[in-house]
């Protein structure tokens, strides 16, 4: 046998992953999959319709009910709880459970509920006693009741804009970690008519735009963006108000608050966008170098990722 089962563990599967650990009292059903070097601790139960990757980890009193995947490199924290049926009633069925999937790197933290039928994505963090009742997306930060995102997993957050400008108060373009964003600060005049700042595009902003979109009355609670563009670039300014956002490239990532108006943020095309904590009064306007394309879209963070590795071995080719 490749895996090490303990003798007071019943495991009616056989399809059970090399280097695979089940420990005392776990109980895996015959049509559960578990992948290699996966490390189920004492007391979980695996349902049948239950798929584990590689490398998971599924810490003590955990239950995988049906239509549960979780996927490689997954963690679950002590006595989280999976539901499949939203709503159950004794002795009766379901035709089909619902299915609910745990990303690759996705992190669940003890005593969290899962509710039915959703997402969490890659390399998301679900904090201890939460309960997620949405989908989370990838690399997003979720806690409390109902689960909400307050950050998101490897952004370093840069220095909040007016703290900066009250630092360095020139105008001017900064570089980032993230590959061709940049902070770009704008001259601001000031006096008792009031303030005015101005920048021009292809000189400072560095595209003619062809459409611009306003985003307002965001819940404090919503998430916008979650998508990359082909071919398109932004170029995003808090009017008003307080916006994070968060830039990836696919290797890093970093968080930019917006909070004054003569700060803008540029995105280049192939960079993976995400707008959050809007405050009540916020207002976004965004640039964009081209008209309304459906097809310039990446909407998977999965596709994004792959895209982005594509197009860097490219690069190094030319």
């Amino acid at each position: 046998m490749s895996f090490f089962c303990h003798p007071n563990a019943l495991c009616e599967s056989t399809t059970i992953g090399e280097g695979t650990r089940i420990w005392a009292f776990a109980h895996v059903l015959p049509g559960a999959s578990i992948g290699e070097n996966c490390n189920i601790c004492d007391g979980v139960f695996i349902e049948n319709d239950v798929s584990v990757g590689d490398n998971v980890t599924v810490k003590c009193g955990v239950q995988l009910w049906d239509g549960i995947t979780l996927q490689d490199g997954v963690f679950v924290g002590p006595n989280a709880t999976f539901t499949n049926d939203i709503r159950p009633r004794s002795k009766a069925y379901p035709d089909s459970f619902l299915r609910t999937t745990v990303e690759e790197g996705a992190s669940i933290g003890a005593n969290a509920t899962i509710l039915p039928g959703i997402r969490i994505g890659r390399n998301a963090m679900v904090g201890a006693g939460s309960v997620v009742t949405r989908s989370v997306p990838p690399n997003a930060i979720v806690v409390g009741n109902p689960a909400k995102i307050i950050g998101y997993s490897g952004a370093n957050t840069v220095l909040s804009d007016s703290d900066e400008i009250l630092q360095n108060p020139s105008q001017g373009v900064r570089s980032t970690s993230v590959n061709g964003v940049q902070v770009h600060t704008f001259n601001s005049i000031a006096d008792m008519r009031g303030s005015l700042t101005v920048g021009e595009f292809e000189r400072e902003i560095p595209f003619i735009p062809k459409r611009y979109f306003l985003v307002y009355d965001v819940p404090t609670a919503e998430t916008r963006g979650e998508h990359a563009h082909l071919k398109c670039h932004q170029f995003l300014i808090a009017v008003k108000g307080r916006v994070h956002v968060v830039a990836d490239d696919g290797k890093h990532r970093e968080q930019f608050v917006l909070d004054c108006s003569n700060k803008g943020l540029y995105l280049p095309p192939m960079t993976w966008g995400i707008q959050y904590k809007y405050s009540e009064d916020a207002a976004l306007l965004v640039f964009a170098s081209d008209y309304y394309d459906p097809e310039d879209y990446i909407r998977e963070y999965d596709t994004f990722i792959k895209a982005a590795l594509n197009k860097g071995s490219s690069d190094r080719c030319e």
